[in-house]
């Protein structure tokens, strides 16, 4: 499914409860984020090995699954509603990340791409 079916398929769900005055960027932005939380709730104690394998009971899967939707949900929306192609930015960002952690300086490490020394 791409990306611009999801979001007629969110629009057409807010439009056909009349919605739209309720989504606007400040509200879904927020709505975004306490889905964040929501999300991060779930891995909030759990040490660096549970979570790696909280997908496995599945009650935790549907709550993790649930919660990653919802956030999709409010960005796909967000987008929508800001007309952003996300397409286009997520590739043009990848591209960005790209050029900024080059394979050959950041390859296995973790670091930021003002720690990178430079040549």
């Amino acid at each position: 499914m791409t990306f611009d079916r999801l979001q007629r398929m969110v629009a057409d769900f807010t439009t056909d409860r009349a919605w739209e005055n309720f989504h606007t960027p400040k509200n879904l932005v927020m709505a975004l984020t306490g889905e964040v939380g929501e999300l991060s709730e779930l891995f909030q104690w759990l040490t660096a090995e549970q979570s790696q394998v909280i997908m496995e009971t599945p009650s935790q899967r549907a709550r993790v699954e649930d919660e990653v939707a919802d956030i999709l949900i409010y960005l796909l929306r967000l987008a929508d509603v800001l007309e952003i192609d996300l397409g286009d930015v997520v590739e043009a960002k990848v591209q960005k990340n790209a050029d900024r952690y080059p394979v050959s300086k950041v390859y296995g490490r973790a670091v930021k791409y003002t720690e990178i020394d430079s040549e």
